[in-house]
C-alpha cells in the first residue's frame, strides 16, 4: 500500500523522477524487513522442536492485532503523512506490522499442517538449505510488490491525479482486521 505515498512525491515535486524514486526506497524498505524477519529463520531451524508452541503464540497474536485494529476507530494520521526522504523506513516498518515476510515462515519451517504437499515439502527443504533461497524468495516478493504497485501508483499519477485519490480512497482497514482473526483463529484451531 506504499503506492500512494509514490504518486504523492510525484504530486509535491511536479515530476515523474519523484514517482521512481518513491518506488525505490519502498521497494528498498520492503526487502529490509523480509530480510530482517527470513534471516533469522534460515539460521534457527532448531525452532523446528516448538512448533506447536510457534503456531499457538503466532495465532494468539495475529488475533490480538486483528481485535485491536477492530476496536480502534481510526488509522493513526502520521502512517500517511511520510516525507520521501523517510520512505525507506516507512516501508521497513509497515512491512514488519503487516506481517510481510510473516506469511512465508510457516512454509520456511514447515508447519503448513500435519501432511504438507510435495509443493509445501520442497520449499520448505529448498528454505532450510540454503539462505540464498530466503533471499531469493524476499527479493521475487519485493519486486513483485514493487512492479503492483508501482504500476498502480504510475497509472494514478499519470492519468487519474489527487482528484480520483480523494473520490475513490478504499478503506480496507475492518476488511484487514476480520481476515487477521480469522486466519489466528485458523492457526489456533490447526496447531
Amino acid at each position: 500500500m506504499g503506492w500512494p505515498l509514490a504518486v504523492s512525491a510525484a504530486l509535491m515535486e511536479r515530476r515523474q523522477g519523484a514517482l521512481w524514486r518513491a518506488l525505490a526506497a519502498l521497494g528498498a524498505g520492503h526487502l529490509l524487513a523480509m530480510l530482517a524477519i527470513l534471516t533469522p529463520f534460515a539460521v534457527m531451524t532448531v525452532l523446528l522442536e516448538w512448533q506447536r508452541a510457534i503456531r499457538l503464540a503466532a495465532g494468539l497474536a495475529v488475533i490480538a492485532l486483528g481485535l485491536w485494529i477492530l476496536v480502534t476507530k481510526r488509522h493513526p494520521r502520521f502512517l500517511s503523512r511520510v516525507k520521501p526522504s523517510r520512505l525507506a523506513l516507512w516501508s521497513f516498518l509497515v512491512a514488519l506490522a503487516h506481517g510481510a515476510a510473516l506469511m512465508l515462515v510457516p512454509v520456511y519451517l514447515g508447519l503448513c499442517g500435519t501432511e504438507p504437499d510435495a509443493g509445501h515439502r520442497a520449499a520448505g527443504m529448498l528454505m532450510r538449505d540454503t539462505l540464498s533461497i530466503a533471499l531469493a524468495v524476499a527479493l521475487a516478493h519485493t519486486a513483485a510488490m514493487v512492479l503492483a504497485g508501482g504500476a498502480l501508483a504510475w497509472a494514478v499519477y499519470r492519468w487519474l491525479g489527487l482528484a480520483f485519490l480523494r473520490m475513490a480512497w478504499l478503506d480496507l482497514e475492518r476488511l484487514w482486521a476480520a481476515s487477521l482473526v480469522l486466519v489466528g483463529a485458523i492457526a489456533l484451531a490447526t496447531a
